[in-house]
């Protein structure tokens, strides 16, 4: 099997294995707890959160554990729009092929009076700065937008964008879901306010996740109950989790470099060859995007026959994001892109890992040239495009 689905969730390592199995066997005390088997899990809970801390470059106290990146994205935007309502300001920026957990939340604040800006994001898949320094108001409260894409793996200016967030005095959140483990995140550097992570992105466990919250920023609770996380997230701190996490985002920091090196000769290596497969096209810039993800259209397909076609040939692979695997309707990020529908049905991810080989690289290039090839030639649509009855959206 060769697992290129890296974008959905990854293995977890042995270093975030190895970290966890004491706190589930040994020192399983609670940390709240005032005798010392629970403070031994004290300890190990504010080890982690110093080496989160440490890789994100904050301090540790701006940092609250939580299940994972659809609750810190949640938790930020609501925060930052309760506290705006405060002052009058009922107003957010973002764009429109942000992930669900997102947009499904400014859906939620749009139906309470809140008013929100989805910026394009042009056929790159990349905000031009200039759109968030003209969409910002008097009374915008927040500006949420995405690190990197987790359908196309394109990379946003956030050093940018935060610059002019904080010239202006607007929060700013960023969905770093995908970024994380991956590029290198600097939240003093890049201005950056609040920001998302989710473990089982950088080979750590599912179900546990990290908000970062500038000192400042006033938090508003999702949960109630105890005095967790410094009152803001009720609910005993799941220490073997919250371990592995911070293990396996520490390894990835300290092997971020080489890693990404040999991922993007891996990445680039795919695109070439799918390059070749006629009436194709990558979807989002080629240089600005993260170094293990591909992401095409090809004309006269439809993705789900293609995952389970490829799925035969032992290759895992997306069509785009796992949260919405089970819609019939057509990536909303490829649409938000210029798309149009019936190319977006057709849309292919493949995300590898530091696990892929170029043997891999190019057995899954093969595999999805064979199963283009097989598709189309029992498709009328690609018929009547080869006909010329219907016109061609690529160049061949």
């Amino acid at each position: 099997m060769i697992y290129a689905d890296n974008a959905a969730t990854t293995r977890m390592s042995r270093t975030a294995i190895e970290a966890m199995l004491p706190y589930m066997s040994e020192y399983y005390g609670n940390p709240s707890s005032l005798y010392s088997f629970g403070q031994k899990a004290k300890e190990a809970l504010e080890e982690a959160r110093e080496k989160v801390a440490k890789c994100l470059n904050c301090n540790p106290w701006e940092i609250t554990f939580t299940s994972g990146g659809s609750e810190a994205d949640n938790q930020a935007i609501l925060s930052a729009a309760r506290s705006g309502e405060k002052k009058g300001k009922k107003h957010i920026i973002s764009t429109a092929f942000e992930h669900h957990a997102v947009l499904h939340t400014l859906e939620k604040l749009e139906k309470e009076g809140f008013e929100v800006t989805l910026l394009d994001v042009h056929s790159t898949g990349i905000i031009d700065p200039a759109q968030v320094a003209e969409a910002i108001r008097e009374d915008t409260c927040l500006v949420t937008i995405m690190y990197a894409n987790n359908e196309i793996g394109t990379i946003q200016p956030i050093a940018e964008i935060g610059k002019i967030c904080r010239e202006k005095g607007v929060v700013f959140h960023t969905d770093a879901v995908q970024a994380a483990g991956h590029i290198k995140i600097d939240v003093k550097e890049q201005n950056i306010d609040m920001l998302s992570l989710s473990a089982h992105k950088f080979h750590g466990p599912k179900g546990i996740g990290v908000l970062y919250t500038r000192r400042g920023i006033v938090l508003h609770n999702l949960i109630n109950g105890g005095a967790q996380e410094r009152g803001k997230r009720a609910g005993t701190e799941n220490i073997p989790a919250i371990v592995a996490m911070a293990a396996a985002l520490t390894e990835a920091c300290d092997h971020m470099e080489e890693n990404a090196a040999r991922m993007t000769a891996l990445r680039d290596r795919l695109m070439d060859g799918l390059d070749k497969i006629p009436y194709g096209e990558l979807n989002g810039s080629r240089e600005h995007r993260l170094p293990g993800n591909v992401n095409y259209c090809f004309e006269g397909i439809e993705g789900e026959s293609m995952l389970l076609l490829l799925d035969d040939k032992g290759i895992c692979a997306s069509s785009g994001s796992a949260c919405t695997s089970g819609s019939l309707d057509p990536s909303h990020v490829l649409l938000a892109i210029g798309r149009p529908h019936e190319v977006a049905h057709g849309s292919l991810r493949l995300t590898i890992g530091e696990d892929t080989t170029e043997e891999d690289v190019d057995q899954i290039i093969q595999a999805v040239t064979d199963v283009v090839t097989y598709l189309r030639n029992m498709s009328p649509f690609w018929r009547d495009l080869v006909t010329g009855k219907r016109t061609h959206v690529f160049s061949e």
